[in-house]
């Protein structure tokens, strides 16, 4: 039942649809249902070891399982709420969108057997500037429904050299060469990782932060994004 204080809150201050901006009623959570119904989910979490995403770490890194909530496209209505989370200050969309995946992942047993989440870092410097990490914030969602821990204190981004957003592949791979390096390997031995991230294009970043887990011994890895962009 919806309490009267929660209806008062929502009567002073309406909350706003993530993506089409319009008013939502309240019992919805960030997306309107109109907007929920139409987000271009991938599915993959009913097929984690072999899809589309997976395919792109394949003889690169040790993969286990991967899925992503929606395939993102800049141009799409969803971006909209991936802009806000990462430009606007809007943290808490990450956590809403986190625990949205993770309860429909959690649909397809996704997260049986994982000991740990990590969010992709940031630099030190990006991450002031922003105010948060928006891998963090999605990882926040994740834990809040799945009980898993995060730790974020196993790997650390130690360069950014620029955005990833207009490279190609083999651009965006030379981008994050050396940008990570890890901190504990101990930690993690014989963990299996879900390594979080917003979006996913060609891997690249999640490749370059795998390969420095990759370091811990017995790790397995999965991987988990928000959005996932066509090859």
């Amino acid at each position: 039942m919806i309490s009267f204080f929660s209806r008062l809150i929502d009567l002073i201050a309406p909350r706003c649809c993530a993506i089409c901006g319009c008013r939502l009623s309240i019992t919805e959570q960030t997306l309107c249902s109109s907007c929920d119904r139409h987000i271009p989910r991938t599915w993959y979490e009913r097929s984690p070891y072999d899809n589309m995403m997976n395919r792109l770490y394949w003889k690169q890194i040790p993969i286990e399982k991967t899925s992503a909530l929606f395939f993102y496209n800049a141009q799409a209505p969803v971006s909209k709420a991936i802009y806000d989370l990462k430009y606007h200050h809007c943290s808490e969309i990450g956590v809403s969108l986190g625990e949205i995946a993770a309860r429909e992942f959690s649909h397809e047993n996704f997260f049986e057997g994982i000991d740990t989440i990590i969010p992709v870092p940031l630099t030190k410097k990006r991450q002031h500037t922003r105010g948060y990490n928006q891998s963090m914030m999605i990882a926040r969602g994740i834990s809040n429904v799945t009980g898993i821990k995060i730790n974020n204190n196993i790997v650390r981004r130690t360069l950014f050299k620029e955005s990833q957003t207009h490279k190609d592949v083999i651009d965006r791979k030379e981008n994050v060469k050396d940008a990570f390096s890890i901190i504990n390997t101990k930690a993690i031995a014989n963990h299996h990782i879900l390594l979080v991230d917003d979006i996913v294009t060609t891997g690249a970043t999640t490749i370059a932060c795998s390969q420095q887990l990759m370091k811990a011994e017995g790790i397995k890895i999965s991987i988990v994004s928000l959005g996932f962009v066509k090859p």
